[in-house]
């Protein structure tokens, strides 16, 4: 049995981890230098949606249909299929010249991240921006999820579409520092320091 399982989005409402990721990735971006934003892996278009509220000229991509109908009913024109695993954009979105690539919550289910990561690198001008958040993962996080017996709990092998990457701040920084991109700036979200949630990392293309 193969093939991709739509998430199932019913609403337009924020995954929870917006209650941690959205205010932080909202400090990292700046109007005069983030123009034109595209969100790969957007979901229900919430993050999207807000950025435009905010003023933020965005536009979201998702290989879930669900989620693409219910993203276009705030802002039609913003939201477009796409399966990532193809390198390619949407039709719709070819040629436009993105400046800022936001991906939150995805590259841990990616078989391919270094595919991905080339697949933004090409999406986005000369001096670019790409921000991913990712749950984060680190020494004294690992050792608490192993002397609480947590991992079966934290990577259920029986989620479908889960998980398959773990991503410590080194790691997808050095991801990054291999594509091509420079000025790594780092961001812990949600709990107290080094057992947060997740991270964002903010990387500028050379």
């Amino acid at each position: 049995m193969s093939g991709y399982k739509d998430y199932g989005f019913k609403v337009d409402a924020p995954a929870h981890t917006m209650s941690y990721l959205q205010e932080p990735i909202l400090a990292m971006l700046d109007k005069s230098i983030n123009k034109c934003i595209l969100d790969l892996g957007c979901g229900n278009g919430y993050l999207v949606n807000f950025l435009i509220g905010k003023g933020y000229n965005a536009f979201g991509t998702d290989a879930s249909a669900e989620g693409i109908t219910i993203a276009g009913q705030t802002n039609a024109g913003r939201f477009f299929l796409q399966d990532l695993s193809t390198g390619k954009l949407p039709p719709e979105l070819q040629g436009k010249a993105f400046d800022t690539i936001l991906s939150t919550e995805v590259i841990e289910h990616l078989y391919d991240p270094r595919g991905f990561i080339d697949f933004c690198k090409q999406t986005i001008n000369n001096n670019g921006e790409i921000i991913i958040s990712t749950p984060y993962h680190g020494y004294l996080k690992n050792l608490m999820l192993s002397l609480f017996n947590k991992w079966d709990t934290h990577l259920n092998p029986m989620w479908y579409g889960g998980h398959i990457k773990l991503w410590s701040r080194k790691t997808l920084s050095n991801a990054l520092i291999d594509a091509g991109f420079t000025d790594i700036k780092f961001k812990g979200c949600g709990r107290i320091p080094y057992f947060w949630k997740s991270m964002i990392i903010k990387a500028r293309l050379s």
